[in-house]
């Protein structure tokens, strides 16, 4: 494997010591606890007793949650394996009541969501007449996840993230109504300085801005007093789920999505973050490999609704969203189908892996991917062999260069069933591929924040955005034409029988893989 880079991150103003505060106190309440249990040991054996049943109950309750069966396994070896450890950090992480409010909340905005994002029939039955594949998947978005399918919208595809970077800045200086942002992390240097200087403009001639990013995703990056800043110049700001020295939190649902609203005019998304690292003028991980997409059109709507979504779930009075929800004007080359979608841990369906999954049941000669971390179940495992299985031509691309060994350690646990069965491996060389994006057949394409692991999958918010028989599906399989002899094929190393050790290991990081 590649060696590290040399180059080590900036040091900036962020909020690590605020996190560091927040892990000490949630350990001292976890530690109170188990020494209050310990205290008590005279009374072992009822305490014993006690925390049996009481393990029990909760594994039960575990089993008839509506949850992936891996995550289900996790919680309860961890439970039976450290009974009073594993009960405080599942009523810390994954009771389902620690985010209670939230999902009222979000329950009651996404009520409202069909009424906002309604379905052109003549475009639905359009692409389901010319592909009845595609239009089985674009029947699940619209219809169960409720994102509909547009057929007036012009996507571009960047697969460097500096032109994507350059053209946003060029139609937010264009902006005339309002500007939302929303990314999961925010640095407070380069890239985000030159956006900032021209929000803060914007901002001073009568636009409504509004910026919106997650504080554990940004807290190595910026601080309280950055948000301070941008309503100083107008802008206003807000926090997703805060970090708090307390048990039983939010803490474990964080916002993922990355999502840039021009005057309802124009959309941005994809996998890069507004920090320096994205755009390689900082390597940390040796070269940063990301995308993003450009919508213009109809289909922005949908973006400017998902945003809504969580600007309004951080307050009890839910603002209107109709004024933001503009005609937009239909550009030249618009075409093809686009569908921009979201995903929330708070509902009953993996829209994110629903949609990675229908590209995979439907592909016939390949499909090719991107991501970061490969921590996946053995429902996406089953699709993935399958296909290979079945002479579909499946290539996986992820780093070379880590930002986390332990999970790139369990990354590399998937590979030997995988490559075993014909999916072929590729780690990017130069360095940290965090592109999120799947290309089948030459004709659908997705690309966005969802990465393929559990956390994405089940419980962060994510959004991506769905597109066929339109050039950006061409841009995307050029980009992996380009990104394969940049790689190193691993499919040989990892296909056939591994040591009775590391086979061992790998069961192990898989069993928790879930956890991470």
């Amino acid at each position: 494997m590649p060696g590290k880079t040399e180059e080590s991150r900036q040091t900036i103003k962020n909020s690590v010591g605020r996190a560091v505060l927040v892990a000490i106190s949630v350990l001292l309440q976890v530690f109170w606890i188990v020494l209050l249990v310990m205290r008590l040991n005279q009374y072992y054996a009822y305490i014993s007793l006690a925390t049996s049943v009481l393990s029990f109950l909760v594994v039960l309750h575990i089993c008839g949650n509506k949850i992936n069966a891996a995550y289900k396994l996790s919680w309860i070896v961890l439970i039976q394996f450290m009974p009073i450890l594993g009960l405080c950090l599942f009523l810390m992480f994954g009771k389902e009541s620690s985010n209670a409010v939230m999902r009222r909340r979000f329950g009651r905005i996404d009520q409202q969501m069909p009424r906002y994002l309604p379905q052109d029939e003549a475009t639905a039955a359009r692409l389901d007449a010319e592909n009845p594949g595609l239009g089985n998947q674009a029947h699940y978005l619209r219809n169960t996840a409720g994102f509909p399918v547009y057929g007036d919208t012009r996507v571009t595809f960047y697969g460097d993230t500096n032109e994507a970077l350059e053209a946003q800045k060029a139609e937010l200086r264009k902006a005339e109504h309002f500007i939302f942002m929303e990314y999961h992390a925010i640095e407070d240097s380069t890239a985000w300085r030159g956006l900032e200087e021209i929000l803060a403009e914007k901002s001073a001639a009568g636009v409504d801005v509004r910026v919106f990013y997650d504080d554990m995703g940004s807290i190595g990056f910026i601080s309280k007093p950055f948000a301070r800043r941008l309503q100083a110049q107008g802008i206003q700001c807000r926090v997703f789920n805060p970090l708090v020295p307390v048990l039983n939190v939010f803490m474990n649902n964080r916002d993922h999505r990355k999502i840039t609203v021009v005057d309802g005019q124009v959309g941005f998304t994809g996998g890069y973050n507004l920090a320096d690292e994205y755009f390689n003028l900082t390597h940390p991980y040796g070269q940063w490999k990301d995308s993003g997409l450009r919508l213009e059109g109809s289909a922005v709507r949908s973006l400017t609704v998902i945003f809504l979504e969580m600007w309004n779930a951080t307050q009890k009075v839910q603002e209107d969203p109709t004024p933001f929800l503009v005609p937009a004007a239909v550009p030249q080359g618009a075409g093809g189908y686009v569908i921009p979608y979201a995903d929330s841990p708070l509902d009953t369906i993996a829209t994110g892996e629903d949609v990675y999954l229908n590209i995979l049941k439907n592909a016939k000669r390949y499909v090719y991917i991107t991501t970061p971390y490969l921590i996946i179940d053995d429902e996406m495992q089953r699709e993935l062999t399958l296909a290979a299985r079945r002479g579909v031509d499946v290539r996986i691309i992820t780093p070379g260069i880590p930002d986390k060994k332990t999970v790139f350690r369990v990354t590399r646990s998937y590979y030997a069933d995988l490559a075993t069965a014909g999916v072929r491996i590729f780690e990017y060389t130069p360095g940290f591929v965090h592109a999120k994006q799947f290309v089948a057949d030459d004709e659908v394409a997705t690309c966005g924040t969802i990465n393929m692991d559990y956390r994405s999958l089940y419980l962060h918010f994510e959004n991506g955005c769905w597109f066929s028989s339109c050039d950006a599906v061409a841009q995307v399989r050029r980009d992996f034409e380009e990104l394969f002899p940049l790689c190193t094929e691993v499919t040989g190393q990892y296909a056939g029988k591994r040591e009775r050790y590391v086979r061992g290991l790998n069961c192990i990081l898989r069993l928790f893989g879930p956890l991470m």
